[in-house]
């Protein structure tokens, strides 16, 4: 049973870490950031503006045919501003640990994605990542990418 690894990169020009760190360190923002068919909404009452270890959140996402799923991760480590973690505790994946970086660079911020993921169902999971998983997530990160760019022109 894999545990997979997704590392993304992406540079935004003209930002600082600061800037950065406030946008994608704000709960609300994961919307803005997230397709629109995942039908991605946060359920649980959010007692800050702004991520801290041991916050948990819980969404409703459509991650597969438009079928609703409960998602919950907890914020496990926060040192502001230089990186985060969210690790799953209930949801579609076996394990989910997401890692994400910010670095002041050649005037703009270089932020780092590095999720490492297990899907459930053993050796059928594995087969579902070659086939479906692994496109479906690279295909989030590419809108999220674009997204960005958007953003922060």
């Amino acid at each position: 049973m894999g545990v997979f690894v997704l590392n993304q990169e992406q540079f935004i020009k003209n930002i600082t870490v600061s800037e950065a760190w406030d946008f994608f360190s704000s709960p609300k923002n994961l919307k803005v950031i997230t397709p629109p068919h995942m039908g991605f909404d946060i359920t649980s009452k959010m007692h800050s503006d702004k991520m801290y270890a041991g916050q948990i959140i819980r969404y409703k996402v459509k991650p597969l045919a438009g079928i609703p799923m409960n998602w919950t991760t907890e914020i496990t480590q926060v040192n502001e501003p230089q990186f985060f973690i969210d690790e799953q505790r209930q949801g579609p994946y076996k394990m989910w640990h997401h890692q994400h970086h910010f670095e002041a660079k050649d005037g703009g911020v270089l932020m780092t994605d590095i999720i490492h993921y297990q899907p459930p169902m053993g050796i059928l999971g594995n087969l579902a990542n070659a086939v479906l998983i692994k496109k479906q997530l690279k295909g989030i990160f590419d809108f999220r990418k674009t997204k960005i760019e958007e953003l922060f022109k």
